[in-house]
């Protein structure tokens, strides 16, 4: 009886204090965190990068400003990423980071400010012990209550997918560090995979085509700028170059080459290729069923890595599917999570993971 009333009063006690904070869902990814607030929408969007001070382990910045010292940073001082393939990799700094940034949304809305309720995307493939991390990290970080909800659901409601319907969505969210893939039907995952290729993996192969050929070492804001100029997995009407900045690996010395996007596309054939191989494994375990579904609704693609010119003419053509870009792919993710909390609860206890411990 005594547990029954103590449950009560704790529903009671957060309801209240759901009426006066501002309840948020995060995007928390390899390269970018997204925070949306309730009744407001997408109010931050920053690097998941976080500098260090080496002796002491005291952040010196977060976001925009560690982004900056990437490979510019003095001995004493180190810019990391706390999250890889999606996954946290570093427990402290991730919850340092958390918490900068939901004090950095909490600083705008004036002095009083309840703890949140979060919901957070993560990848459909983690650990039990995966996802018991990143709930902990959010609760240190100052969370009311943490809802965790896989990425391809919540890219899957942030692209207005009718996922309660009894019919086949399939998403696919190219992210930093990884790829996800899911076919949803009834609010439910029916098959899911994920690929741990993304933006990061991408950028690495760029990084690794101009040290083999050109003998030239860049680093990986460089990658990044040459994939968002003139990258593509598919041939251009009209062909691009661009002029790259590194270091000679054999004289020592800084280095300018000229390259094309021809030779981009060459240098992102193998990720471009895993991230194609695993949708037709997708579309082979799908369900006839909803498989036909899909004929005429074809596939969906979220995530800052379906930027990358061409990548769904490339699937299109490999698959036979129609395939779409969503309008704003890099904020489909934080935008489903956003949309999960305004749900009605029976949908949104559909829709959110549950842990072992939960039950």
């Amino acid at each position: 009886m005594v547990s029954k009333v103590m449950k009560f009063l704790k529903k009671f006690f957060n309801w209240v204090l759901g009426l006066f904070s501002n309840d948020m869902g995060i995007d928390l990814g390899t390269c970018n965190t997204l925070v949306y607030v309730k009744g407001e929408g997408v109010v931050l969007c920053e690097p998941s990068v976080v500098a260090i001070e080496k002796d002491t382990g005291i952040p010196v910045g977060f976001g925009d400003d560690a982004k900056k010292m990437l490979g510019r940073t003095p001995g004493n001082i180190v810019a990391i990423r706390p999250m890889r393939n999606g996954v946290i990799s570093d427990f402290e700094i991730t919850e340092k980071m958390l918490r900068h940034f939901i004090n950095k949304v909490h600083n705008n809305k004036g002095f009083f400010h309840p703890r949140p309720a979060l919901v957070i995307a993560i990848p459909s493939g983690i650990t039990e012990v995966e996802k018991r991390a990143v709930r902990d990290s959010a609760e240190r970080a100052g969370a009311r209550s943490v809802d965790l909800i896989e990425e391809p659901k919540a890219a899957a409601v942030g692209v207005g997918l009718p996922v309660e319907e009894p019919a086949g969505n399939m998403i696919i969210d190219v992210g930093g560090g990884t790829t996800e893939y899911a076919v949803i039907s009834l609010g439910g995952i029916v098959y899911s995979k994920s690929i741990k290729v993304g933006g990061d993996g991408l950028d690495n192969a760029i990084m690794e085509y101009l040290k083999k050929t050109y003998n030239l070492l860049i680093g990986e804001r460089t990658a990044e700028e040459i994939k968002i100029r003139i990258g593509s997995a598919y041939p251009l009407e009209e062909e691009l170059t661009m002029d790259v900045r590194g270091r000679d690996l054999i004289a020592g010395l800084p280095k300018n080459i000229t390259i094309t996007s021809e030779e981009v596309r060459e240098a992102l054939q193998a990720p471009v290729q895993a991230i194609v191989d695993a949708t037709k494994v997708v579309l082979e375990n799908t369900p006839p069923e909803l498989a036909s579904d899909l004929i005429d609704r074809g596939i969906v693609m979220a995530g800052g890595g379906s930027l990358l010119r061409g990548i769904d003419k490339r699937i299109a053509e490999e698959t036979g599917l129609p395939v779409h870009v969503a309008d704003d792919p890099m904020t489909a993710v934080v935008l489903g999570t956003g949309a999960t909390l305004s749900m009605p609860a029976r949908l949104r206890r559909r829709l959110v993971v549950k842990t072992r411990l939960d039950f």
